[in-house]
């Protein structure tokens, strides 16, 4: 089992920057692969930004490819997302999420094992 903790969340105005935290406990965090999702329209939660067990490969959706940075810290047991020049579109509540399984498209919610509660994201214009 693995409890997820967003926090960084906030209204912030178009161009600005926040950084989303998210903060692991209960297993071994390096044994988890992570990602970021948001809701859009017609879908519960859509892929955001992924990173692998180790960090040295991410992935992010088309509209926040260089704008935000996925990173990890395993000492801390924290996975990050720095968000630049927010938009008002990215207005949105952020999950990050844990998943263990191989073979499985991490851009994909149904492959994540865990979720966290999620933290607010508002831009405004």
């Amino acid at each position: 089992q693995v409890q997820l903790v967003e926090s960084g969340g906030g209204l912030v105005q178009a161009g600005g920057s926040l950084r989303l935290s998210c903060a692991a406990s209960g297993r071994t965090f390096s044994s988890y692969a992570m990602g970021w999702f948001r809701p859009a329209p017609g879908k519960e939660r859509s892929f955001v930004a992924a990173i692998s067990r180790s960090g040295d490969v991410s992935n992010y959706e088309d509209s926040v490819k260089g704008r935000f940075t996925i990173f990890r810290d395993n000492a801390k047991e924290t996975v990050y997302l720095q968000m630049n020049s927010l938009k008002p579109e990215d207005t949105a509540v952020y999950y990050c999420a844990a998943r263990m399984g191989l073979g499985c498209s991490g851009t994909n919610q149904y492959c994540y094992d865990y979720w966290g509660q999620g933290t607010q994201v508002t831009v405004s214009s």
